[in-house]
C-alpha cells in the first residue's frame, strides 16, 4: 500500500496511534536508565549526553526498522537446553536483562554507601571525555535492546514500515522533550533515585523472564511501576508539607 492509501486507511490511523503509545510507554524504561546515567555526568555536560544519546538512539532505530526482515529471523532459535530453544532476540534480552540488573544494584550500592568505593555510575575513568563516551555507549547498548523488543512487537501489530518509522520518530521526540524534567526532578528528589533503581531492577528482571520464555504482561510490570510511583507522590506531599508546618512555628 503506498503513502496515500496509508493516509486514507483508518485502521492505519489506529495502529499508528497504538505504536506510538506502545512506543512512548516502552520508552520510559530507557529514559529512566538514561536520566540516572547522565546525572552522573558534570552538570554542564548533561544536557549535550542526553541530546546525543538520545539522538544516536533514533538514528540505531531507524536502521534497524530498515532490516526489519532480519530482525523477525532474530525469532528463530538456535540452540536448545532442556528442550527449550533459544534465540538471538532470547539471549540479548537476557544480556541486557542481567546488564540493568548488574548497573542498578551497582548504583543503589553507591547510593547507600558512597564511601565504600571511590568509581561512579558510568565509567572508572577520571575523565570527562571518557565518562561521556561510557554514557552514550551505555545508553546505546540499553537502547538496542529495548529497540529489538519493540521491532517484534511492532511488526505482530503492522507490516506497514512508513507507520513504524513515524511511531519511532514521535516516541523518540517525547523522549527528547522528557529526559531534562525527568533527570532534574530525579536529581532533586533522592528517594526518586532509589525508587527509579527498584524500577530498573524490576525491568531487568522481566527482560530475563522474557529471554528464558516467561512470559511477563507489560500492564503489570507498568501498573506496579505507576502505583509505587504514586505512593512516592503521596510521601513527597507529606514531607512538604511537615517542612512548611515546621517554617510556620
Amino acid at each position: 500500500m503506498d503513502i496515500v492509501g496509508l493516509v486514507q486507511d483508518p485502521s492505519a490511523w489506529i495502529a499508528l496511534v497504538t505504536l506510538v503509545v506502545m512506543e512512548v510507554v516502552l520508552g520510559i524504561d530507557n529514559l529512566i536508565f538514561i536520566s540516572i546515567l547522565t546525572n552522573k555526568l558534570p552538570v554542564e555536560h548533561r544536557a549535550k549526553a542526553r541530546k546525543v544519546g538520545i539522538g544516536l538512539a533514533l538514528v540505531l532505530r531507524l536502521v534497524l526498522l530498515a532490516t526489519v526482515a532480519w530482525i523477525v529471523q532474530l525469532t528463530e532459535p538456535v540452540f536448545e537446553i532442556f528442550d527449550h530453544g533459544f534465540s538471538w532476540r532470547d539471549l540479548i534480552l537476557i544480556s541486557g536483562g542481567l546488564f540493568l540488573v548488574w548497573k542498578a544494584t551497582k548504583e543503589i550500592h553507591h547510593n547507600v554507601d558512597p564511601e565504600a568505593h571511590g568509581e561512579d555510575f558510568i565509567a572508572t575513568s577520571t575523565t570527562i571525555n571518557t565518562g561521556f563516551a561510557s554514557a552514550i555507549g551505555q545508553i546505546l547498548l540499553l537502547d538496542l535492546v529495548f529497540s529489538i523488543d519493540s521491532i517484534v512487537t511492532a511488526v505482530g501489530m503492522t507490516p506497514h514500515l512508513p507507520i513504524m518509522f513515524i511511531a519511532v520518530i514521535a516516541a523518540v521526540t517525547v523522549m527528547l522533550v522528557a529526559a531534562a524534567p525527568l533527570a532534574n526532578f530525579i536529581e532533586k528528589n533522592p528517594t526518586i533515585v532509589m525508587l527509579a533503581l527498584a524500577f530498573l531492577l524490576m525491568i531487568g528482571m522481566t527482560l530475563i523472564a522474557e529471554g528464558m520464555g516467561f512470559h511477563v504482561p507489560k500492564g503489570y510490570v507498568y501498573t506496579a511501576m505507576a502505583f509505587s510511583a504514586a505512593v512516592e507522590m503521596l510521601n513527597m506531599l507529606a514531607r512538604n508539607r511537615r517542612k512548611r508546618a515546621a517554617g510556620g512555628h
